[in-house]
């Protein structure tokens, strides 16, 4: 059995005056007593996006306002670009150190052994003091973030799309090339190319590139139009592109439509 011990009306106040005193303390120094090493972001950091909370991950970075305000549809439109992200964090992470400058820290992180990289590397990760409290980047990246604000993941996406398809249609005139060398001069649509191991299908596979791209060969084999257009515009990309054998080129932005020739 449990004995109560009572208490009196004024030990009672004094208690309560005690309980008040100490939560007018705490309110006044908590945000520099009970405060996050830079150690702690990192883990939990790292924690997050291997949980796939990106929100809450980019939410301890100098991204933070390039994520807060973005919609359910639009975190969808980068989950592609943020799990490729995650798919690079360890199942288990190391820290080996942690080194404060003044409002700079650098924590590093144990990093396993790869194919591509055979030994075991200590990497450091950079984080600022931002708010009274730690989070992860460099000032003058949080610079270029908070004035992009909740564009700068939407736009970054874009851009490497843009890039990506251009780059494709650089490379398409070579493989168009090859091709011809050992189907007597004839150019190949992209089922052809494809099966002569020239390119893989998601090579242009919309759900990765963000882009529809169509191939078009001339009855004759002789000449190709090659087209791309953004599978949401404004969101995955802005430009449409056109191009024919000689490599010669357009893009513009003309609201996701396909282009016609230049004339």
């Amino acid at each position: 059995m449990f004995h109560l011990r009572l208490i009196t009306r004024t030990g009672f106040l004094s208690i309560a005056l005690l309980a008040v005193a100490f939560c007018a303390c705490a309110h006044g120094v908590s945000a520099q007593t009970i405060q996050r090493t830079p150690s702690d972001v990192v883990r939990e950091f790292y924690k997050a996006m291997r949980e796939h909370r990106y929100k809450d991950a980019w939410s301890m970075t100098i991204y933070k306002p390039a994520v807060e305000s973005l919609t359910a549809e639009e975190m969808e439109d980068l989950r592609p670009t943020f799990e490729e992200q995650a798919a690079k964090v360890p199942e288990q992470v190391e820290i080996t150190g942690e080194q404060i400058e003044g409002n700079t820290a650098r924590v590093f992180v144990k990093l396993p052994a790869t194919d591509s990289s055979p030994q075991i590397t200590s990497e450091p990760v950079v984080l600022i003091n931002s708010g009274g409290g730690w989070i992860v980047g460099d000032q003058a990246n949080q610079a270029i973030v908070t004035k992009a604000g909740r564009r700068y993941f939407l736009d970054a996406v874009i851009d490497v799309n843009q890039n990506a398809i251009e780059d494709f249609l650089k490379h398409l005139v070579a493989l168009e090339a090859i091709f011809a060398t050992t189907h007597d001069g004839a150019l190949g649509d992209l089922k052809a190319l494809v099966s002569a191991g020239l390119m893989s299908n998601d090579v242009v596979d919309p759900k990765s590139t963000g882009y529809s791209f169509h191939l078009t060969v001339a009855k004759d084999g002789k000449s190709f139009v090659a087209g791309a257009e953004p599978t949401r515009y404004g969101h995955t990309g802005k430009l449409s592109f056109w191009m024919d054998q000689t490599g010669n080129t357009k893009k513009i932005d003309n609201d996701g439509k396909p282009l016609n020739s230049p004339k």
